[in-house]
């Protein structure tokens, strides 16, 4: 993968809080960034884990691995080490990704006040 999401300055924060260092004792996942990137890819587009290109691993690793993380809680460390300096790009909303239910553009149903309908009452 030659395009990251992460920065390298957010990177450097990350690195020490990640599991798997090669200085660790047992097994160490080889790549800690790359890990990272395919979870984020995965918070991104909303996709199933069993979409997740093949470029970032085998998608069960990639997940189990997250789950080991999440029992670790290594995903609130690695979040407060960067939500210091949050970038705020990812958090703009627009028509294009926010969609009204249908109840709200004015579909058939629900209760309609008619002020026609009260006027005949009366």
């Amino acid at each position: 993968m030659d395009r990251f999401v992460l920065n390298d300055a957010q990177w450097a924060k990350m690195e020490p809080l990640c599991l798997g260092k090669p200085s660790d004792p047992g097994r160490s996942g080889k790549n800690n960034r790359l890990f990272v990137e395919a979870v984020l890819w995965i918070a991104r587009t909303g996709s199933p884990w069993r979409d997740l290109p093949r470029a970032f691993g085998h998608w069960n690793s990639v997940y189990t691995r997250f789950r080991d993380w999440v029992k670790a809680d290594v995903w609130k460390r690695l979040f407060d080490a960067v939500s210091e300096e949050p970038d705020m790009e990812y958090a703009m909303v627009d028509a294009t990704i926010v969609k009204v239910h249908r109840h709200g553009q004015g579909a058939k149903g629900g209760l309609k006040a008619r002020p026609s309908a009260v006027r005949k009452a009366a």
